[in-house]
């Protein structure tokens, strides 16, 4: 069973992923751990860690739905805001053949502004998969 550690946050539910979720269960047995990193929303001019706890663990749960929906054993965490020792403390626990790193379009993204994908690889020795998923949609629900 290939086991994987997927990390993102706000391209959690995007068809990038998706489709790299989708590819990794066609391949063969495989189990992930997704790790949302309670990161600073960036469409609100003030916020506290909970309430970024709290818009992480609203994703995850999302998440956990729709790959039990697709038939994937999935479990997860709301993670340190920080990627990088979001994985590492993930790493910690777990062991990992692969992480997939799901960020915003570059120019969008923090997480690319930090080299995360190559920098993760490089700390960890682990094979990464970097998707780029699509900018969050601003709509209003009724």
């Amino acid at each position: 069973m290939r086991r994987y550690l997927v990390v993102s946050n706000q391209t959690l539910g995007g068809a990038a992923l998706g489709a790299k979720i989708r590819t990794a269960l066609e391949e063969g047995p495989s189990e992930f751990h997704i790790v949302v990193p309670a990161t600073r929303p960036r469409d609100h001019f003030a916020w506290t860690e909970g309430g970024a706890r709290a818009i992480a663990g609203e994703r995850l749960e999302a998440a956990l739905r729709w790959f039990s929906s697709i038939g994937a054993t999935a479990t997860g965490e709301v993670a340190d805001e920080h990627p990088l020792y979001a994985i590492r403390d993930a790493l910690r626990e777990r062991q990992i053949d692969e992480i997939i790193i799901s960020t915003l379009p570059p120019g969008m993204s923090r997480w690319l502004r930090q080299d995360l994908p190559r920098r993760a690889g490089r700390e960890f020795g682990l094979p990464v998969t970097h998707v780029v998923g699509d900018a969050p949609s601003k709509t209003k629900s009724a």
